[in-house]
C-alpha cells in the first residue's frame, strides 16, 4: 500500500499553501491560470531553487537540501519566468539535434550504402561485438536487440513512403530509406554498432580523431533529446549520460570544458558541443546567435544563475563563441 497521504488541492488552495510557505504572488489570477494550464507539480520543479536551503546535503542528488519555505523576496513570477526560459532552451535543443541526427543519418547511409543495399541487414558489415556477443542477461546480441526494434518500426510506419515502397519493391527497405524511420536512439544504437573504421571516417569529417568521443556524444545528445522532447526541466538538469572529451587529439574550441565537471555534467557541455557540429555541418548557421540571445534573457533573478546550467563565469570569451 502506498505511503502516499498528501491531498488532492483546488487551485486555490494551490496557491495559499504556496502563499503561506512565503512565495510572494503579485497577481493571483494569474498565477491561478498558469496553475491551471501547467499543473502544480510541473511548476514544482521550477519553484525547487527559490526554496529556503538546509544545513544537510541530499546524497543522491548531490545538491545542498531544501525545506518547504520559500526564500524571502521570491515570488510567483520567478518561476514563471525560468519556466519559459526553459521552453525557449529546449526548442533552441531540439532544433539544434535536428540537425545534428539528419546529418548524422546522411553520413551513416551514404557510407554503409555504399558497402551494400541493404547494409543494415548484414551483420557481416557491423562490429562482432555487436552482432556476435551473446548477453547473458538476455541471451541477445545487440545487434538482435536493434533489428527487432527496427523491424517493429517498419511494420508500424504509416509514413506514405514506406507504403508506396512497399508496394511496389517489397522488403527490406534499403538502408538510405530505412534509416528515416530511426529515432535518435536507434541511430545512436547502430553507429555503436559499426566497425571501427567506419565510425572513424565519420568522426573525422566533424575534427573529431577518436571514434569513441562522437559515440559518446550521440548518446548524450539522445539523452537530452529525450529530455527537451518530452517537456521536462532541461535548464540545469544533471546530463546523467555525460559526454566524453577527446583525450588523445583534443578539439581546440572544448579545451576550456577539461577539468570542469560541473560544466561537463549541465547543459552547457551539450550546447558546445552541438555548436562544434552545426559549425561542421552548416558553418553559416546562426543557432550560436539564437543561443547566445536566449542566454541574454536569463531571468534577472538573485537566486538562480546560468552558472547552475554549466556556464562559466567567462563563457563568452572562449574561442568557439567568436
Amino acid at each position: 500500500m502506498s505511503l502516499y497521504t498528501k491531498p488532492h488541492l483546488k487551485y486555490v488552495e494551490q496557491l495559499e499553501l504556496l502563499k503561506g510557505r512565503g512565495l510572494l504572488v503579485n497577481n493571483e489570477e494569474e498565477a491561478l491560470g498558469y496553475l491551471q494550464r501547467l499543473g502544480y507539480y510541473r511548476l514544482s520543479g521550477y519553484l525547487y531553487p527559490f526554496r529556503e536551503h538546509v544545513s544537510k546535503i541530499d546524497t543522491q542528488n548531490q545538491t545542498a537540501a531544501r525545506n518547504d519555505f520559500f526564500i524571502p523576496g521570491s515570488s510567483f513570477e520567478d518561476a514563471i519566468n525560468l519556466y519559459i526560459f526553459d521552453k525557449k532552451l529546449r526548442l533552441l535543443i531540439i532544433d539544434a539535434v535536428e540537425r545534428v541526427e539528419v546529418a548524422i543519418r546522411v553520413d551513416v547511409a551514404y557510407l554503409l550504402g555504399s558497402y551494400d543495399t541493404f547494409a543494415h541487414k548484414k551483420p557481416e558489415l557491423l562490429h562482432g561485438n555487436f552482432t556476435k556477443k551473446v548477453s547473458l542477461k538476455t541471451g541477445t546480441t545487440k545487434y538482435e536487440d536493434w533489428i527487432s526494434k527496427h523491424e517493429n518500426q517498419v511494420k508500424r510506419s504509416k509514413e506514405d513512403f514506406v507504403y508506396h515502397f512497399k508496394k511496389k519493391y517489397g522488403l527490406p527497405l534499403p538502408i538510405w530509406v530505412a534509416i528515416e524511420l530511426w529515432d535518435f536512439g536507434l541511430l545512436s544504437h547502430f553507429f555503436s554498432g559499426m566497425k571501427v573504421k567506419d565510425k572513424i571516417t565519420i568522426s573525422k569529417k566533424y575534427q573529431i580523431e577518436e571514434h569513441q568521443i562522437l559515440q559518446s556524444w550521440l548518446r548524450s545528445i539522445n539523452y537530452v533529446r529525450n529530455v527537451a522532447a518530452h517537456h521536462s526541466r532541461l535548464w540545469n538538469r544533471n546530463i546523467i549520460d555525460q559526454p566524453k572529451l577527446p583525450k588523445e587529439q583534443p578539439i581546440t574550441v572544448l579545451e576550456h570544458l577539461k577539468g570542469h565537471a560541473h560544466c561537463i555534467a549541465r547543459i552547457y557541455s551539450l550546447i558546445c558541443i552541438l555548436k562544434h557540429l552545426l559549425n561542421t555541418i552548416c558553418p553559416r548557421n546562426s543557432w550560436s546567435n539564437s543561443l547566445i540571445n536566449l542566454i541574454s534573457e536569463f531571468p534577472s533573478s538573485e537566486f538562480i544563475s546560468i552558472e547552475e546550467m554549466g556556464f562559466p563565469h567567462n563563457w563568452l570569451k572562449q574561442e568557439l563563441w567568436k
